[in-house]
């Protein structure tokens, strides 16, 4: 019997298979299987894989600034609400197999985003930054924290990093990232943020 196809169940199924088959696996065929319906299905609800791929991001992002929003209202001062939020979006796209690749580059599907993000970047401006240098000191953060991730996950299935002795000398990705973003907090402060 045919699945009942609406645009939550096709999200859903991809991303367990992206889980199993990893972003190259991820095919409309395959996904089909899956539902047990014909290609041409999915069509109806995504016009292309990118436009899945979107859906897919847009799934991952649901929830993500929901917390970050709320310590945003609490006073959380921005050095902080940076990291949390970068924690959190590393935390989610490693839950899928090749999360970051998938969430890269894509556009979202829904405008949930927009009223956690509109407290976030708000709490950016009551602590001192104009509207401009908030967005990108979060666009910032955020963007490294996606490629750090893609890096992440590409080292992790990649034998070839476990043989080269020095990628385990610099540390742990737990380590690096810290790093990284207290590096990304650093220089936000240098150069975007305005002294109150």
């Amino acid at each position: 019997m045919a699945t009942k196809l609406d645009r939550e169940t096709i999200v859903e199924t991809a991303l367990l298979l992206l889980n199993e088959e990893g972003l190259e696996g991820l095919t409309l065929r395959r996904l089909a299987k899956d539902l047990n319906v014909q290609a041409p299905a999915l069509y109806w609800h995504f016009g292309s894989k990118q436009a899945l791929l979107d859906g897919m991001a847009t799934q991952m992002l649901h929830g993500m600034l929901d917390p970050i929003a709320e310590q945003a209202t609490a006073g959380t001062p921005w050095q902080d609400l940076i990291a949390d939020l970068c924690r959190g979006i590393r935390r989610t796209l490693l839950g899928y197999r090749d999360g970051a690749k998938v969430f890269s580059g894509t556009h979202l599907t829904d405008d949930q985003h927009r009223a956690p993000m509109q407290t976030i970047l708000g709490a950016f401006v009551d602590q001192g930054f104009d509207p401009t240098a908030a967005f990108n000191a979060f666009f910032t953060a955020y963007s490294f924290t996606i490629g750090f991730v893609i890096e992440e996950q590409a080292a992790e299935r990649d034998p070839r990093y476990a043989e080269e002795g020095w990628w385990g000398e610099v540390g742990d990705f737990d380590e690096r990232f810290e790093i990284g973003l207290r590096i990304a907090v650093a220089g936000t402060e240098a150069t975007l943020a305005r002294p109150r």
